[in-house]
C-alpha cells in the first residue's frame, strides 16, 4: 500500500507538471511550527523534519547570485520541485529582482545572516545578532511587498553556539542544519557532486539535502540529481511556515526524528518495573553451639583457675530454637552490668609496684654502668701517660728546675715546653 502510496503521489505530481513528463514534481507541501521545533537537522541534532520514508527536502544556500541562481530556478521550474533559499542579505541588496525571482516562483524564501560570516561561532553574541537581525531586514527590504521572509534561519558552515539558538528561538525562528551534504561549495567535479548526494541520501534514507545555488558545479548535477531521485523512488516536499490563517501539519513527536523506534521495538526491551519474586522475612535456625570451631563452655573456669582476665558470667548454651520478633519490632538489648568493667583494686595496685620496681632496678644499672664507664677512661689514660714518660735517672732528678716554693714544675708544663724547643730548633736546622 505505501509503494502504492508513493507512485500515486509521483504520478500526480508529474501531471502538474505540463509539458514535462519525467518532472519529479513536488509531493506534498509540509507546514511547520518554528516554535514548536526550534531546532531541526540531524547533522547537530537529534530533530529533524517529520518526513516520510523516501521524503527529501531541497535547501539552496548563498545567493542569490543572477549568473547561477537563475539557472537553478529554471532547473527546478523545469521538474515542477519546489525548495527553500536561504538568502544572504549583502546579496539581497545587490540584487533584489532575484530575491523576488524566488518568491515568485513558489519557493520559499529565507534568511542566511547579512554577511555570511565564516566563523559566527566565535563573534561576539552581539555581532551574531546583528548579522540575523541586518540579513533579515535586508531579504524584507528586496521583497518590497511588505512581507517577511519565513522565519527560517540556517547559519554560515553550521557554525551555531547556544548564544545564537537562544536569540534565534526567542526571535520565533527555526534554526536548520540538514541530514547530509553534496560537498558542493568544494573544489569538485559535478559528477561528484551528484555521487556524494545519492550515497549519502541512500544511507539516511530521507532527510534535508543542503546545496548552493552559486556553484556552477551544482547547476551541472542538480539535473541529474532529480531524474536520479525519480529513478530510485524519492519525492520532493516543500516546506512553509505557519500561519493564522494555515495551520501547521498534524504530526506526533516521533515524527521528528530520523528514524524512530517501530512501536514492536518497545516489547523486546527490559520492562520499567521488574517483575521480581521478592521473598519475606524468613525464620532462619539459629546455629548450635556444637557447630562451632572453639568452644565456649568453660571459658569463666579457665580465666579464674590462671588467675588472670576478667571474670565472666556463665555461658549459656544458644537454644536451638528461637522464635524471631515480628517485623518493624526493634530488638530490646539488655544493658551490660557495671560490675563488667572494673577491675579489682588488688591486682590493679600489684601491677602499679611492680612497674615501678622495674623502673628502679633499670634506672640503677644504668647509673652503675655509666659509673664504672668514667673510672675505666681514667685509668686507661693515666696508663698510657706514665708509660710513654721515659725513667729518670738521679742526676736528671737532682737538676731539675724548682720553683720558690721548692716545688717541681708539673711534668706536663715541662713536656709541653719541651716538646715546643725541639719543635722550633727542627726548624732552624732545616
Amino acid at each position: 500500500m505505501g509503494l502504492l502510496a508513493s507512485v500515486a503521489a509521483q504520478t500526480a505530481s508529474a501531471a502538474d507538471c505540463p509539458g514535462h513528463p519525467d518532472a519529479i514534481g513536488t509531493s506534498r507541501t509540509l507546514v511547520v511550527d518554528p516554535r514548536a521545533y526550534p531546532v531541526i537537522g540531524t547533522m547537530q541534532y537529534r530533530k529533524t523534519l517529520p518526513l516520510q520514508e523516501r521524503e527529501v527536502v531541497l535547501t539552496f544556500d548563498d545567493g542569490p547570485l543572477p549568473k547561477y541562481s537563475n539557472e537553478i530556478l529554471d532547473i527546478l521550474a523545469a521538474h515542477c520541485a519546489k525548495a527553500t533559499f536561504f538568502l544572504v542579505g549583502s546579496q539581497a541588496n545587490a540584487n533584489p529582482e532575484g530575491v523576488r525571482k524566488v518568491r515568485d516562483a513558489g519557493h520559499t524564501v529565507a534568511s542566511h545572516t547579512q554577511n555570511h560570516p565564516g566563523g559566527m561561532d566565535r563573534l561576539p553574541l552581539d555581532r551574531s545578532r546583528q548579522e540575523i537581525e541586518q540579513g533579515i531586514a535586508s531579504v524584507t527590504a528586496a521583497l518590497a511587498d511588505g512581507t517577511a521572509p519565513a522565519p527560517f534561519l540556517r547559519i554560515p558552515g553550521l557554525r551555531r553556539n547556544d548564544g545564537i539558538e537562544e536569540f534565534a528561538a526567542s526571535k520565533g525562528l527555526q534554526l536548520w542544519s540538514a541530514d547530509f551534504l553534496a560537498d558542493d561549495w568544494r573544489d569538485v567535479s559535478a559528477n561528484r557532486v551528484y555521487e556524494l548526494a545519492m550515497q549519502r541520501l541512500e544511507r539516511k534514507g530521507k532527510g534535508i539535502l543542503l546545496l548552493h545555488d552559486i556553484q556552477p558545479r551544482t547547476v551541472a548535477a542538480l539535473p541529474r540529481i532529480l531524474r536520479e531521485l525519480k529513478a530510485r523512488g524519492y519525492r520532493i516536499v516543500h516546506v512553509v511556515p505557519a500561519t493564522p490563517e494555515r495551520p501547521a501539519t498534524p504530526t506526533e513527536p516521533r515524527q521528528w526524528q530520523l528514524h524512530p523506534a517501530p512501536d514492536l521495538v518497545a516489547t523486546s526491551r527490559w520492562p520499567k518495573v521488574p517483575k521480581f519474586a521478592f521473598a519475606g522475612p524468613a525464620a532462619l535456625p539459629v546455629p548450635a553451639l556444637s557447630d562451632l570451631d572453639w568452644h565456649t563452655t568453660d571459658l569463666g573456669g579457665r580465666a579464674a583457675r590462671r588467675g588472670r582476665g576478667i571474670l565472666l558470667p556463665p555461658v549459656t548454651l544458644w537454644s536451638r530454637q528461637t522464635m524471631l520478633p515480628p517485623v518493624g519490632t526493634l530488638a530490646a538489648l539488655p544493658v551490660p552490668a557495671a560490675g563488667i568493667f572494673k577491675i579489682p583494686e588488688p591486682t590493679f595496685a600489684s601491677a602499679l609496684a611492680s612497674a615501678a620496681r622495674r623502673a628502679t632496678t633499670v634506672a640503677q644499672a644504668r647509673s652503675t654502668e655509666v659509673s664504672s664507664a668514667k673510672l675505666g677512661g681514667k685509668s686507661h689514660r693515666h696508663r698510657r701517660a706514665a708509660a710513654a714518660q721515659p725513667p729518670a735517672s738521679a742526676g736528671q732528678a737532682a737538676q731539675e728546675p724548682q720553683h720558690a716554693d721548692g716545688t717541681a714544675p708539673k711534668p706536663a708544663a715541662q713536656a709541653k715546653r719541651n716538646g715546643r724547643s725541639v719543635r722550633v730548633a727542627g726548624l732552624k736546622k732545616r
